[in-house]
Order: C-alpha cells, then sequence, then structure tokens
C-alpha cells in the first residue's frame, strides 16, 4: 500500500520537475565556447550575481522564503548559495529532520509531499518547494550538498555513504533546472579529498547536464585540487572574511586586499575553466571574523572585491552579508560573528542594492569577447593595495575600476576607434556621466569627482565613439 502511494507520488513529483524544466526561463546553465563563462541554454549571456543564503533551507519557512527570496530577485540576484546539510542533526523551520540517525546515506523520505501534513511534508519536500519557488523567480540554486565539517570530523561522512547519498541527491534534482552543484564547504580538498571526488563523480554519474564546482576554506582555489577533475565545470575561490586593508599593525602575509590575484591565477591554467570569487568579505562582518571588536566590512568593501575579481577575467561574484548567510532571527541566543541584525532588516544593507550595478554594466557591452587588459593602465601610474586600478575590455570598448577615487591613467589605442568617448559610472547607483570624446592615442589622466578616499570607487569606461 505504502509502496504503491509512494510511487505515485513519485511520478507526480518527477513530471512537475520535467514541467519546470520546460518552462523555467534560463534553462540548465552552460560553460561559453570560449570557456570562460556561463550562458543560458538558449546560449545567451548569464552573469553570476550570487547571494550566500547559507541556511535558507533549514531556517526559513516558506513565508521567510518567499520574502528573501523576492528581495533578491528585485535586486536582480540570480543565484543563491545554500547548504542542503549544515550539520548532520540538521533540522528545517518546520522541526523535520533532514537524515535517519545522522546519517547521510539514510535520508529521511516520506510518502506524499501536502504542506501542513506532518506524515508528508518532510525536510526534502521543504528543499523541493524553495528550489521552485527560486526557478519561478529565475533564480538559480547553487546546491552544497554536505559542509566540509560534516566530513572531515572524526568519525565524518565516509566514501560508501557519500556515494549513496550523491546519489539520491542527483537523482531527485537533476529534472529541476535551476541547480548548481557546489561540492565541498569551507574546507580545502585535501582534507578528506576523496569523499570530495566520490561526491563530485557521483553527482556527475546521474547528473552529467548540471555544471559543478568545488567551494574551497579561505584563501584557496578550487583548481589547485580539482581543477582536472571531469566533473568540475567551473573553478571558484573563498577569497575570505580577514583583509586588514590599510591597517598595518595588523598585517598577515596570508590575507591581503588582492582577490583579483585568484581570478589571474585560475584564468591561465588549461583546460580553460570559469571562476568567480563565491566568498569575498561579506558586508556587516568583523574584519578579524572572528575579532568582533574590530570594524565591520561595507558596502564599499563589497563592492571593491567584486569589481577587482570581475575585472580580473572573473565570470560573476557572488555577495555575501553577515545576518543574512546565517538567516539571523531576534530571540536567538547570539549569532555568528557578532551578527545582531535580524535577516529580514540585513537584506536592505545598501551593498546588496548596488550588486546588481555591476551586474548591469557588464552585460551592457559585448560579453564574451570581453578579457582582463592591464596594459591600458600607465604602468608608472598603477597603484598597489587599495590604490590598484584594474582593468577590462571588449569589443568597441574598455573599463577601468579605482576604489578610491585616485587619477586613472590610460593608454589610449587600445581599443578599435579613431575617437574615444569617457564617462564615469558610479558603482552605488548604477549612474553615468559623459566625460568627452578624444583622439584614441596617447595617455590621458581621468579624475573622479570627490576626494581621494577609499570607498570613492569609480569605473572609467571608454567606448569606441
Amino acid at each position: 500500500m505504502y509502496k504503491k502511494i509512494a510511487l505515485i507520488v513519485l511520478c507526480a513529483f518527477a513530471c512537475f520537475a520535467f514541467t519546470l524544466g520546460d518552462t523555467f526561463m534560463g534553462g540548465r546553465l552552460k560553460i561559453s565556447p570560449n570557456k570562460r563563462y556561463f550562458t543560458t541554454a538558449d546560449g545567451k549571456p548569464f552573469f553570476w550575481l550570487g547571494d550566500t543564503g547559507w541556511l535558507l533551507f533549514s531556517k526559513l519557512n516558506r513565508e521567510d522564503a518567499e520574502k528573501y527570496l523576492e528581495d533578491r530577485r528585485i535586486k536582480d540576484f540570480n543565484v543563491i548559495q545554500v547548504m542542503v546539510l549544515h550539520t548532520l542533526k540538521v533540522v528545517d523551520a518546520y522541526g523535520d529532520s533532514a537524515l535517519i540517525n545522522q546519517n547521510v546515506a539514510t535520508p529521511r523520505v516520506t510518502a506524499g509531499n501536502t504542506f501542513g501534513n506532518k506524515n508528508e511534508y518532510d525536510y526534502w519536500d521543504h528543499v523541493d518547494y524553495i528550489v521552485d519557488l527560486a526557478a519561478s523567480k529565475g533564480i538559480y540554486i547553487a546546491m552544497v550538498p554536505v559542509w566540509g565539517s560534516n566530513v572531515k570530523m572524526k568519525g565524518g561522512v565516509n566514501q560508501k555513504d557519500a556515494k549513496l547519498y550523491a546519489s539520491f541527491l542527483a537523482k531527485r534534482y537533476k529534472n529541476r533546472p535551476n541547480i548548481i552543484w557546489m561540492n565541498g564547504g569551507d574546507v580545502p580538498g585535501s582534507d578528506s579529498i576523496k569523499v570530495w571526488k566520490t561526491i563530485g563523480n557521483t553527482l556527475h554519474l546521474f547528473d552529467p547536464e548540471h555544471i559543478a564546482t568545488y567551494h574551497p576554506r579561505g584563501r584557496t582555489q578550487s583548481s589547485k585540487w580539482f581543477h582536472n577533475e571531469s566533473w568540475l565545470s567551473f573553478n571558484c575561490f573563498q577569497s575570505g572574511h580577514r583583509d586588514y586593508g590599510q591597517d598595518t599593525s595588523k598585517v598577515d602575509l596570508n590575507y591581503g586586499e588582492d582577490n583579483w590575484k585568484y581570478v589571474k591565477a585560475d584564468y591561465y591554467k588549461l583546460p580553460t575553466k570559469p571562476t568567480l570569487d563565491a566568498e569575498p568579505s561579506y558586508e556587516g562582518i568583523p574584519h578579524g571574523l572572528h575579532d568582533t571588536t574590530l570594524a565591520k566590512w561595507t558596502a564599499a568593501d563589497v563592492r571593491r572585491y567584486a569589481y577587482w575579481s570581475v575585472f580580473a577575467g572573473g565570470c560573476g561574484y557572488t555577495y555575501g552579508d553577515n545576518s543574512v548567510m546565517q538567516m539571523f532571527k531576534p530571540g536567538e541566543k547570539g549569532g555568528s560573528y557578532g551578527a545582531k541584525m535580524p535577516w529580514f532588516d540585513a537584506i536592505h544593507d545598501p551593498g546588496s542594492s548596488q550588486m546588481q550595478y555591476i551586474k548591469k554594466l557588464m552585460l551592457s557591452r559585448s560579453y564574451f569577447d570581453r578579457v582582463p587588459d592591464q596594459s591600458i593602465i600607465v604602468a608608472a601610474k598603477q597603484g598597489k593595495k587599495y590604490n590598484y586600478l584594474i582593468a577590462t575590455r571588449g569589443a568597441g570598448y574598455a573599463f577601468v575600476y579605482t576604489y578610491n577615487g585616485r587619477n586613472v591613467d590610460v593608454n589610449f589605442g587600445k581599443i578599435t576607434g579613431a575617437k574615444v568617448k569617457a564617462s564615469w559610472y558610479d558603482p552605488r547607483t548604477g549612474e553615468t556621466k559623459v566625460i568627452g570624446t578624444y583622439a584614441n592615442a596617447g595617455t590621458r589622466s581621468f579624475k573622479p569627482s570627490g576626494a581621494v578616499k577609499d570607498g570613492n570607487d569609480w569605473v572609467l569606461i571608454l567606448d569606441k565613439a
């Protein structure tokens, strides 16, 4: 009797997923022909604008998930990075456990999926609901199967159980078009590497149509361990949260103002694969991460990391907010990393609204031919640390980013055309102001408005006139 009911439910579920796959606007993401970027199923440019909603599945109910996802849709985010299993004892907002006996090999799945019926609606039905809700808003879900701490701990997830679990995930979600697999979870790939390879290979075996990557430890990149793996479609890195800026008294040689360096390292690896910063400093998180007495990263900081990494050749960027990433709620004993603002207020932090402007800028010109090009900047005028200038160009245009409003000295003749129209683009508002038109030869210095100070950031746009 129960087996028959379960079979009917699974058939209905599969039919629904198939229908969704036909109607979801973007379809499954693909890698562009030049292997640098993403495309939609029909070959259109896809700029990854992500948000770290790590605990979305476990902490938000249906109403809250709608509130969060709708806010991100309005702000033009198109990817949400989410942990499927934050811990092995995780429960959702309705009190349903994800696993039987905290074993990934035995997901707790019930027959039926009727919301409000405790005998039917389970943890996985709730995940399904949120994935489909995101799809209805044009949003992809980058799913982290199991967070790294659950694998590396003593007695953690082993290869055998990982294979069964990854098989379950792949079979359940392979027909949903808005899935991206994000293996790993804040650990070096060398830590339990056999388990990570097992998960990656198993997902790819049963679901070869969805793109996949690996989310590594801070200040490391997936390419260090998995670049040549067939299951790894694209690279990502975690530039981390401990950039100490200009405070030289706290300089740690392992950290710095340099997320563009990770893109540069990945960009020239073979075979060619896209890469992006999947976890830079979060808005509202302390500079020292665990030291809550230090200042917190601001909207200006997340903008800096966005433009630095994308102009270096990145295929997108993931924003994060301290309170939102952990879905911090009033009444909880204390948020991690000093979080105090509720997630539903923190979704309005200014950086989240400003991220849309980098996406709009990158999609405003020819896309797939864009390359990083530091030769646009006069070498003698290149700066270090927060003075660092970074440039990118495509067919008939070039962009140069300054984080602190210092002079931008450029070499003309790097794009086609006898003349060049120069403009300033404001990363805070998305507004463009034309400067003038110039002969496309020699060098020229451009000064943004405002004082030279951190956070007075601008993009110099050069267009073929």
